[in-house]
């Protein structure tokens, strides 16, 4: 029997400030459950390589990337599932999250209250999220979010996933806690529904770049002077309405067959977005961005920089010396451009 993480909306933390020292904002309980227990499953050996610290460095330009090199990842990660199509149906055949080890779970998130009552899509029983260690991690605490895993769900987003997935974002104290989903066609290695969390104590310029209001009273935005894409905010109060907002875009993708990464982290309101370097400050809400893409099947060089949910956030894992060592932003730019359906 899994570790039951029961929370509500009272659990949700609003006063989060990037640049705030961590003496000052102490995990918070959601924080402590994740990260001792990744570390004790770290300590116990059930990861394909054990993670130290990562070498790091900032690319020089406005973007602010954050480049990381993790070599283990690209060589003791497990083979990704061939990928033919967005629509692709599950295989219970292949490698999915109900032939894990045990162990390798963490916690069962639940809500308590009402939201706890709210019925799935397909079936009549509260919706529960399986948390687990990614047993080939890119960062601390990197886990994976996965919905009724028995369930056994394709990897297409769901307004549960997307909802659990920002009130999760909600429920730690560090501005440096984010979340992101890869679609089939975007570098998704398993075809089960997760979400991806983890760690990266570094800033990054998604927090609080500028954008565009599109529909505004729907909290829906166009990121500028950036990757071209699509920026959600959700407040505590929003994030049910927010979540079905996204699913429209994500379901309207998957029915075009239209590949798609997604990014949530911390960020100021759209209505506080200065130049970088006179950020705000504030993180209350949470961000979501979706970008739609070239899609990408077939065999992939694992060892090569290929382009996911992290790499369009502006976090850069290289899985060899040559490319981290010798990667500029102009060179990233080029990369990320050629994967735009459309230039903008």
């Amino acid at each position: 029997m899994a570790l039951q993480l029961v929370y509500s909306p009272d659990d949700f933390l609003t006063n989060v400030h990037q640049g705030v020292t961590k003496s000052a904002q102490p995990p918070s309980p959601f924080d402590t459950v994740i990260q001792d227990g990744w570390t004790v499953r770290m300590d116990k050996g059930l990861f394909r390589y054990r993670l130290g610290d990562l070498q790091t460095r900032h690319l020089p330009g406005h973007r602010g990337y954050v480049a990381q090199l993790n070599v283990q990842r690209g060589v003791e990660r497990r083979k990704p599932q061939e990928i033919l199509s967005i629509q692709q149906e599950f295989n219970g055949k292949q490698f999915n999250f109900n032939k894990i080890n045990p162990e390798e779970i963490i916690c069962e998130m639940v809500q308590c209250g009402e939201s706890s009552t709210v019925l799935n899509e397909h079936h009549s029983s509260p919706s529960k999220m399986l948390v687990l260690v990614n047993v080939s991690p890119l960062e601390f605490g990197h886990c994976l979010f996965v919905p009724d895993p028995l369930r056994c769900y394709p990897q297409v987003l769901t307004k549960f996933a997307v909802e659990v997935g920002v009130e999760t974002i909600f429920l730690s104290s560090s501005p440096g806690f984010r979340m992101g989903f890869n679609s089939l066609g975007a570098f998704a290695s398993v075809n089960h529904l997760h979400l991806h969390g983890y760690y990266l104590d570094h800033e990054l310029a998604l927090e609080s770049t500028e954008v565009k209001p599109l529909v505004p009273e729907k909290d829906f935005y166009r990121l500028i002077n950036y990757h071209a894409g699509f920026l959600f905010y959700a407040e505590t109060k929003t994030v049910g309405k927010v979540a079905e907002s996204i699913c429209k875009v994500t379901d309207f993708l998957v029915e075009r067959n239209i590949a798609h990464n997604l990014f949530l982290t911390r960020g100021c309101p759209p209505s506080e977005c200065k130049p970088r370097g006179r950020e705000s400050s504030s993180r209350k809400g949470v961000r979501i961005i979706v970008w739609p893409r070239k899609s990408s099947f077939g065999a992939k060089e694992e060892s090569a920089f290929n382009v996911a949910l992290c790499e369009l956030a502006g976090h850069l894992p290289f899985k060899n010396k040559t490319d981290y060592e010798k990667a500029t932003e102009e060179d990233v730019i080029e990369i990320i451009n050629n994967l735009k359906r459309h230039r903008s």
